[in-house]
């Protein structure tokens, strides 16, 4: 019989208490430790009451040492292993890695660990782990749901789910495989109990969390404030302004910290900019290689990094008590995303930081997100027609050649189909089932609402005079919120001062405009088919990325302002191609992307460049039928249709390598197939240049 706590702590401490306390102290490696308020409460309610509790405690907490003291506990009264479902490769070393500090035996099944799932099963099957960590993707694997999930589950003594504020779209950060977790809760033996972990969920989220899973939760909630953690934002427009701050302040901490950037472009354009000021950094994204990303983790734990430069992708769960600063380079597009990532900063610190710094891209940015969340319903419906008109199945693909919708976006929106039972997968093909559907247009749009109102609130943040913590707590529906007394508007002023000398700023300025882009050669058509190695572009360059803080704010004004390319562009793309990309085999001659919308920007720039290099300038290629614009077209298949046939290369060529010169690339298609077309009339070598990139958007 169980009891209320209450009573039993009236009663004094009990067995339990004591073994608790004995586990969070080998835990921590601190024989003085003592659980925070109702760490032991929740404990107690998973070990003795078999309960299901829904966990909302801040960042730092101690969420993870209440799971990971319940295994123990109930392992030695003979439960089953526990299976921990969490978000991100990195949590899930960290959490590996804390759990053997227990005496736990806790093992992986992720994408990057395949040879060992066969010993991993044969483990489970011989009672030798005590908790296995999961992603949700490992649910959409047919291999994992028939061989590995049966088994945990018939004999899992806890389930937990770890940041399951994901499990809702209403969430900063939805991922539709936990919606699959209902099915694990129906594999579970009966009074197996269950806790789900958040930092990160306002009333809204909570609710939809327990109408997701289908079962009550008992909420155990507390207040959000993190003591010590010093809040500040700047609004700071110009890259080069945020460059040079970086610069200037982060040497200031005596400890190590993070930078979050929006973009995988600019973690590694921040931290190289760090890295030529004498600072040890290094960038952090889904980008980076795997074992890079271990390297990177561990380096940051025993401070052997100044700062790393991530995206989101270190974010959830990673634990590093001692972070002495978190500063974002941009601002998130939510205020509950903002707390989760600064969140990460000084838990065991008396004092701490999180700077936000706004620049200018921030709203496009984050428009692009919200743009690309959910399809139009026309695009939805199509998706699901163009399946059931089939019969048979249709790889992503062949689904892409026929309708204009994003990749990413179509992978997830068919995750969210396969979710709901729409649509199977078979391979790498999908099927529709016999299941009806139907657009859900309230949620879709409601949701996209809330994004438009988080936004704003974003802003707010930024702009407001009232204390900072306390603005975020009350967005989390924290109903303790009051003010902490050391953020910059509680105290009255910005700890840091960054004097903003025009010397300074150019020299940001310069470090941006030095960083110009691969253009990598396509060499595969939508189709998987090779492009001939005989009609390829060999890589070429980009000035710029669209509208960022070196070059590609002046490109952009050229196109959309003045009608022409200022004359320091030509200077700059000259010096670029000349001194520091150097093509092995010069250009011996130069011509251009024609445009039937606006014909005269790009062949201006070709002859002017062509002038400064000293070499001619040929109208060879011409246009033959319009397009639509390549931003309008949405992925790979549908650009290279749209640019298909549309050029052709008029008369003889010159002799020698060429440099094909376009004012913005983004899928490559249109120099790609200009390319074949010159090759083919004969063109050795065919060397693209463009202004600047508008692909470099890539997150995580």
């Amino acid at each position: 019989m169980s009891h209320p706590r209450g009573l039993l702590e009236a009663m004094g401490p009990s067995p339990l208490d004591h073994k608790a306390l004995e586990l969070l102290r080998r835990l921590t490696g601190d024989p003085g430790s003592q659980f925070r308020s109702d760490q032991l409460n929740v404990i107690s309610r998973l070990v003795e009451d078999r309960a299901r509790v829904l966990l909302v405690q801040r960042t730092g907490w101690g969420k993870s040492a209440v799971y990971f003291i319940a295994t123990r506990l109930l392992r030695d009264r003979g439960a089953g292993p526990t299976l921990l479902v969490s978000p991100l490769l990195a949590l899930m070393r960290n959490q590996i890695d804390s759990a053997q500090r227990m005496g736990i035996r806790a093992e992986t099944i992720n994408s990057t660990n395949r040879e060992d799932w066969e010993a991993v099963k044969s483990a489970l099957e011989s009672d030798n782990i005590d908790l296995l960590l999961i992603s949700p993707e490992r649910l959409a694997n047919s291999y994992f749901r028939s061989d590995i999930l049966p088994e945990i589950g018939r004999r899992s003594g806890l389930f937990v789910i770890d940041e399951a504020h994901c499990v809702s779209d209403w969430g900063h950060d939805f991922r539709p495989d936990y919606r699959r977790l209902v099915r694990v809760l129906d594999l579970l033996p009966a009074g197996v109990p269950v806790l789900c972990c958040t930092a990160t969920a306002n009333d809204r989220v909570v609710d939809d969390i327990v109408s997701q899973l289908e079962f009550v939760l008992a909420p155990v909630r507390g207040p959000l404030a993190r003591d010590g953690l010093r809040l500040e934002a700047i609004n700071m427009p110009r890259q080069a302004d945020r460059m040079l701050y970086l610069a200037k302040v982060i040497p200031k901490f005596r400890g190590s910290g993070i930078v979050y950037c929006l973009t995988i472009f600019d973690t590694e354009r921040v931290a190289g900019w760090l890295e030529s000021n004498g600072i040890k950094a290094v960038s952090y994204s889904s980008r980076s290689d795997p074992d890079e990303r271990v390297s990177v983790e561990r380096d940051l734990m025993s401070n052997d990094h100044k700062v790393v430069v991530a995206t989101s992708a270190l974010g959830m769960g990673f634990d590093k008590p001692d972070l002495a600063f978190v500063i974002h380079y941009q601002s998130p597009g939510s205020p509950i995303a903002y707390y989760q990532q600064v969140g990460r900063a000084g838990r065991s610190l008396s004092e701490s930081w999180g700077i936000l710094l706004s620049g200018s891209e921030d709203i496009d940015i984050q428009d692009y997100f919200i743009d690309s969340a959910f399809p139009s319903p026309n695009l939805a419906e199509r998706v699901v027609k163009l399946l059931e008109d089939h019969g048979l199945s249709m790889t992503t693909n062949e689904i892409l050649e026929s309708i204009n919708i994003r990749y990413t976006q179509l992978e997830a929106f068919l995750k969210i189909l396969e979710v709901e039972g729409a649509v199977e997968r078979d391979g790498k093909r999908w099927l529709r089932t016999l299941r009806p559907w139907q657009y859900d247009h309230i949620r879709a749009e409601s949701v996209t609402a809330l994004r438009r109102v988080e936004q704003r609130q974003m802003r707010e943040y930024i702009r407001s005079s009232d204390c900072r913590m306390k603005l975020l707590r009350e967005l989390l529906d924290d109903p303790v919120a009051e003010p902490c007394g050391i953020c910059d508007n509680c105290s009255g002023s910005e700890t840091f001062q960054v004097p903003i000398t025009p010397s300074a700023v150019q020299r940001a300025i310069n470090y941006l405009r030095s960083k110009d882009l691969v253009i990598e050669p396509r060499k595969q058509f939508p189709d998987r088919k090779g492009i001939p190695v005989d009609q390829r572009i060999s890589a070429g360059r980009t000035l710029a990325i669209w509208g960022d803080g070196g070059w590609g704010s002046v490109v952009r004004s050229g196109k959309q302002v003045e009608g022409r390319f200022d004359e320091q562009i030509v200077t700059a793309s000259a010096e670029l191609i000349e001194q520091r990309w150097r093509p092995f085999l010069m250009p011996a001659w130069i011509t251009y992307a024609p445009s039937l919308r606006n014909p005269g920007l790009v062949p201006d720039f070709a002859r002017r460049l062509a002038a400064s290099l000293g070499v001619p300038c040929h109208d060879v290629v011409i246009k033959v039928r319009e397009t639509e614009p390549q931003k309008t077209m949405q992925n790979s298949s549908q650009q290279y249709e749209n640019v298909r046939g549309a050029f052709e290369v008029a008369g003889p060529v010159p002799a020698g390598p060429v440099l094909l010169v376009d004012d913005i690339v983004d899928s490559r298609w249109t120099l790609t197939v200009i390319g074949r077309k010159l090759r083919d009339a004969g063109v050795p070598v065919v060397y693209p240049f463009a202004l600047a990139s508008t692909a470099e958007r890539s997150v995580r």
